[in-house]
């Protein structure tokens, strides 16, 4: 992974007229992100679009579907993908590059300034081009190699998704306790607050941190008797914040 300067070249777009291809979430958001007049912005426009009038093309596709949109592209304009793990092979033979904002976007919409984007190029040029992007956007580019995109991927998908996987446990079994999920928030947003200032190690704290095994298997057997679908998932966490735990008491005072 390699962080990339905010050079003043990126000032000057590599490319003026710009076509998203896409009309789900993320198109939706990036033609309203990138609708400020920088660029002649077409779309988002259905998926048998052929790139006329393009000088790049942007495909917000699922995975699976990327080869056959570049497919439809008449060779020409420079042709991109916001797919996180996916690499650039599927859009040969185009110049092509890959900008995945490492943001949520939901129906409401997404808010990209500030956001990091995993970015890749093909060539230079492409390279420069979804930079670019990035920047128009607001966000912090980092060059993704092609070996390293489904880890980074990977990576996305724990600090994401599975984070709301397990807010929702959380919710289920306070739930049985009579407590509400706005009860939690607070917690949820203060620990990632100090998760992100401090790292994992520092930012731990409760009965597995405190090496309190009593309470831990007061917790465990709640768990088992309220909601036993969790235990699994229960018993896993304990042992990885006991590694973390550990990996906190060896290093240096």
């Amino acid at each position: 992974m390699r962080e990339l300067e905010r050079e003043s070249a990126f000032d000057i777009p590599a490319c003026t007229r710009l076509a998203i291809v896409g009309r789900g979430r993320l198109g939706n958001a990036l033609a309203k992100a990138l609708s400020d007049g920088r660029y002649e912005l077409a779309g988002p426009m259905g998926r048998g679009y052929d790139g006329t009038g393009a000088d790049v093309v942007l495909l917000c596709v699922p995975d699976g579907e990327i080869a056959a949109a570049a497919g439809q592209i008449s060779p020409g304009p420079l042709v991109g993908h916001c797919s996180g793990a996916t690499g650039l092979q599927p859009l040969t033979p185009h110049e092509g590059f890959s900008l995945h904002p490492l943001m949520t976007v939901t129906a409401q919409g997404a808010q990209f300034a500030g956001a990091g984007a995993a970015i890749a190029g093909s060539t230079p040029r492409a390279l420069a081009v979804a930079a670019e992007l990035a920047e128009s956007l607001g966000m912090h580019a980092v060059e993704v190699l092609e070996r390293d995109r489904v880890a980074y991927h990977a990576a996305a998908s724990i600090a994401s998704n599975f984070l709301i996987t397990l807010e929702a446990a959380a919710e289920q079994l306070a739930s049985v306790a009579g407590v509400d999920r706005d009860l939690l928030v607070p917690l949820v947003r203060a620990t990632v607050d100090n998760w992100a200032a401090l790292g994992a190690e520092r930012a731990l704290t409760g009965p597995v941190a405190r090496g309190d095994e009593r309470t831990v298997a007061a917790q465990r057997a709640a768990v088992e008797e309220r909601a036993p679908e969790l235990l699994e998932l229960f018993d896993v966490l304990v042992s990885r914040t006991r590694a973390l735990a550990r990996d906190r008491e060896a290093q240096p005072a």
